[in-house]
This record gives structure tokens, sequence and C-alpha cells, in this order.
């Protein structure tokens, strides 16, 4: 298939082809069942079959230890930003943030709804252009967790190693770069993840939570918003989202074909370290805005010397079918979004046009 995109939108994001190409063959008539995966029952054994696999994939690939739920919830990453204080927060305790850019924001405004708050570190006065070290965090002591943005998609820096919270449960919200290296598992208390960006199609939200956080929340909360509904159901209390499961499970196939979490991430950091060092090298020309020792594998965010030039690459470079360069319209500038299953190849095909950008226009 020669007229693919180079996909480097920020999500939904790219799928491998591969798991494209077997979901169009089993489509219309799933296993030989005469349906459409999409057409069946969630409480049928060929779905129930599905959903299970997806749930053992993901245990076996991220390595999670007994004592720990994999739940599959709707509503996203944005649910889980009420969700989480909603089942966590007790009364007399807070909710503690790193606060490290948009996504941890919108994180800390939805708890402020639910109770008490703290921010243990920040990066505000940097721009969010860096994730705190370690030493920089000061968590209360009445925290009922801790709450951290593993990558920050839209300013594009990443946690390089992760804050022991001893006896305070750590939160992550891993949307945008769970499944691009191995976690120590045992670290979090819990963690969720929105599909659409390294996991499958948009429409299924993951969560990871260890068992004795699942209690009776201490507040008035919802059937379907209570970690308790869906761990007690096996995620089949309501209707899941079949189809996006269906995807996931097959997209945790390819990662394990790959040769699992360590050789996926071995090809993120290649593509990473290219585009980098085409910034790095380019005199000034292209500008990475996270600084060092905070920048993401997954979302490498770059300025130029103005915003027209800006838009012009932008233009250029759609032109030339790369799809989702342009920064998030809430900072400007430009973002490279290599997810997973952004191929190698098209990653050095951005870096020949980078670098014939800045021959034309430098």
């Amino acid at each position: 298939m020669t007229n693919r995109a180079y996909n480097f939108n920020a999500g939904p994001a790219a799928l491998p082809l591969e798991v494209l190409q077997q979901a169009q063959e089993q489509f219309v008539n799933y296993e030989q069942s005469g349906m459409s995966l999409m057409e069946m029952s969630h409480r049928g054994a060929i779905y129930e079959g599905v959903h299970q696999e997806a749930q053992a994939l993901l245990q076996e690939l991220l390595n999670i230890p007994q004592g720990y739920k994999v739940l599959f919830v709707q509503g996203g990453a944005s649910t889980q930003f009420a969700m989480v204080p909603m089942n966590l927060l007790q009364p007399g305790k807070t909710a503690s943030f790193v606060a490290t850019g948009s996504w941890a924001t919108k994180a800390i405004q939805e708890a402020k709804l639910f109770g008490d708050t703290a921010i243990a570190a920040s990066s505000e006065a940097d721009k969010y252009n860096r994730i705190p070290s370690l030493n920089e965090i000061a968590i209360p002591a009445n925290s009922a967790y801790l709450h951290v943005t593993s990558n920050e998609t839209i300013e594009g820096t990443q946690w390089a190693q992760y804050p022991d919270t001893g006896s305070i449960p750590l939160v992550a919200d891993m949307s945008s770069d769970i499944l691009c290296r191995p976690l120590e598992i045992s670290q979090f208390g819990l963690i969720y993840a929105g599909a659409q960006k390294n996991l499958g199609p948009s429409g299924v939200t993951i969560v990871i939570i260890r068992e004795d956080l699942i209690g009776t929340p201490s507040m008035t909360v919802p059937t379907m918003l209570r970690y308790s509904t869906h761990a007690k159901n096996d995620s089949l209390y309501n209707t899941p989202p079949t189809f996006a499961i269906y995807m996931t499970n097959l997209v945790l196939k390819w990662v394990k074909e790959q040769g699992g979490v360590a050789a996926v991430e071995k090809t993120n950091r290649e593509k990473a370290d290219l585009l980098y060092r085409a910034i790095d090298e380019s005199g000034d020309f292209y500008r990475g805005f996270a600084q060092k020792d905070s920048r993401s594998i997954m979302n490498v965010t770059f300025r130029l010397g103005s915003e027209e030039l800006e838009k012009k690459f932008a233009k250029e470079s759609e032109a030339e079918g790369f799809v989702g360069l342009k920064g998030h319209r809430s900072v400007g500038g430009l973002r490279a979004s290599i997810y997973n299953a952004v191929p190698l190849a098209s990653v050095k095909a951005l870096v020949e046009f980078m670098e014939d950008f800045k021959r034309r226009n430098g």
C-alpha cells in the first residue's frame, strides 16, 4: 500500500498498518461467525474471548503483578480526571498534583470539584518546558494520592523517572506514552490511559488499579463512575466499546510480535534521536521547546524563527504528505507525534523534509 500519509497526528493517531489490514479482513465475518464483531453480543463467548485476551496481553506486556486489575472503561482520560478524586479522595485528605502542563492542569481543575487539591511541584514558571526534578516535589502528608501526567503531549515533555511516594498512592495519566517503554507497575496505585495514541482507536480507556484502592468511595458516586462497578463485573457491567477493545487487542498482539515493550522502546528512542538531532544540529533554525532532560520520546515539539515560517513549514509539509505537524492551538509551534505505530521510515522522511526546508529558507 503506497498512498499512506506520513501520520504525525497527536491522537487519534497512527495505527500499525498490519493491524488495520487484519481488522479489514475480519470486519464483515469474524472467525466464520457470519457476523462482524461489531454486531455481536458483549455477553457472547466470542466477544468475551477477545475481551479476556486483551486484558491478559496487557498484563503480560506490562508485567503487571498480582494484586492489580485491568479495567476497560469509557469517557477518555478526561472522565478519569473526575473518577480518580471521586473514588480515591477521602474527607480530610488532599488530592496532590505535579503541574507539568496542559493535561495536568485539566486534571487539577476537575479534582477541585470534589475536594482539596495541592500542587506538590510545578514547572509553570518555565512555561512547562520541563518536568520538575524529584527533589522539587513536596508531597503533603495528608495526600490521598499524588497525580502525575507521564507525558505532556502539548509541551512535549516526559518523566524520565517517577517519584517514590511511599505509602501515598502514585496515580499516573499515561494516555500518550503507555507501552512506549517498560514500567515498574508496582510503583503506581493507579494508571489510566485513553487508547487513541499508543493502544488502539478512540473509545476505550485502560485503567490499571491496585486492588486495595477499589473500595467504596467516601462520596456519592454514580454506579458507572465507581471503579468497583467495573472491577466486580470484569468491565462488562454495561456494553463496553467492543470494537475499540478488539482493535486494542490486535495492537497488543502487534507489540508482542515486535518483541514486546523493550523492543518497541528501542525503536522509539531511535526515532526520537533522529528528530532531536535534526533540531539540535540545525544551527538554531529549529529550536526544541522542551528542556533536554525532559524531552518526550512520543511528542517532539519545536519552533522556527517566526510564526510566518512555522505556517509555511506546516503548509509545505502537508503538501508533501505529512499530516499533523502543526503544534497545539494553545501553544503554537510545531509538533511531531511519533507514537509506537509511527514507522521509522516516516521519521526519516520528515528529517529529510526538515533539512530540505532549512536549505530553502535558512
